[in-house]
């Protein structure tokens, strides 16, 4: 099986290096993922600046640009072979609810389905990412759960959130659906030691809400959270409601 491996916190992060090992218990893997940061940068593409890529090891490469970006250079030159899966993480934080629309974690994964190869995003939901170490073995199993079925959702990644707790206490898994996530004061305004005025985004707090098996609710219970997510956003029971509105110019 050959699996390709990135992520959104930059090649060097701890979550990524988990995911490529636990990826190796089933598989041969390649690594090609940004060479820095790129969190909540969503599906976004490079497109004003030409990308460059460094060569780190024989199967790790760093790309100056996004996750998508990282994806498509990936799948379009840098791996001599078509990967039979894209997986994406292990993110230093959670990706629940609406924060998969600006997950760059959620963006590679999702590029990949769009390009026809099975892709699996993977988060945890802890605050210390140094105890993404711990869940190397568990991540395996659940791998070889998700990628050797033959089963596998066409147009659909699934979307794993792993919780913050030592893995002997996981209470399972729970396949869930998104929840619905408000956040509360996380615009910051304020003057900097020019006078100059300027804006912050981030913090604050945030409130969860959703019907059903919520994925923050299996967070919550101990468990790790499994969300298929499909390619297609169509709200097709208003498909035909609105239609009637008979639109016209």
């Amino acid at each position: 099986m050959r699996i390709l491996v990135t992520n959104d916190d930059g090649y060097l992060a701890t979550g990524i290096g988990v995911l490529a090992d636990a990826a190796r218990t089933l598989g041969t893997v390649h690594v090609v993922a940004p060479d820095r940061e790129q969190s909540a940068t969503s599906h976004s593409l490079t497109l004003h600046y030409p990308l460059r890529v460094r060569t780190v090891s024989e199967d790790v490469q760093v790309v100056d640009g996004t996750p998508t970006d990282c994806v498509m250079l990936a799948l379009g030159e840098l791996l001599p072979e078509r990967p039979d899966f894209v997986l994406s993480g292990i993110n230093h934080g959670a990706n629940l609810g609406d924060d998969v629309l600006y997950s760059g974690t959620v963006a590679a994964a999702m590029e990949a389905t769009l390009l026809g190869i099975p892709a699996v995003a993977l988060s945890y939901a802890g605050r210390d990412s140094d105890n993404i170490v711990q869940w190397t073995e568990v991540v395996a199993r659940l791998l070889r759960q998700l990628l050797e079925r033959e089963d596998f959702p066409p147009d659909t990644l699934l979307n794993v959130n792993l919780p913050p707790v030592a893995p002997a206490d996981l209470k399972g898994v729970r396949v869930s659906r998104l929840g619905r996530r408000a956040y509360v004061g996380s615009l910051t305004r304020a003057l900097d030691p020019n006078g100059r005025e300027y804006f912050w985004i981030g913090g604050g707090e945030s409130k969860w809400w959703g019907e059903g098996d919520p994925d923050f609710q299996a967070i919550k219970d101990g468990l790790i959270s499994v969300t298929p997510l499909h390619l297609d956003l169509t709200n097709h029971r208003l498909l035909e409601h609105i239609g009637r509105w008979q639109l016209t110019l």
